[in-house]
């Protein structure tokens, strides 16, 4: 289990399989990570559930692999 404060921005988002979703931009209303526009293809901020989160240490971790976390991103 992780405590939702230890997402902080710039911090590298990567899926159960280890390859790169994005960077965080910052924690919205404690349900949403919000994702860098930098990151992103249509240079727009895209958000990811909090639920898809496994753990965090140096990095923010997902329960899914990073294909799966792309479908997920809205």
């Amino acid at each position: 289990m992780f405590d939702a404060s230890q997402i902080k921005e710039h911090m590298e988002v990567v899926g159960a399989d280890g390859r790169h979703v994005g960077t965080v931009d910052r924690l919205e209303d404690a349900r949403q990570v919000k994702l860098t526009a930098d990151d992103s293809a249509d240079g727009q901020h895209h958000f990811l559930a909090i639920d898809l989160v496994d753990r965090v240490d140096d990095k923010v971790h997902l329960k899914v692999g990073a294909n799966d976390a792309q479908l997920q991103i809205h």
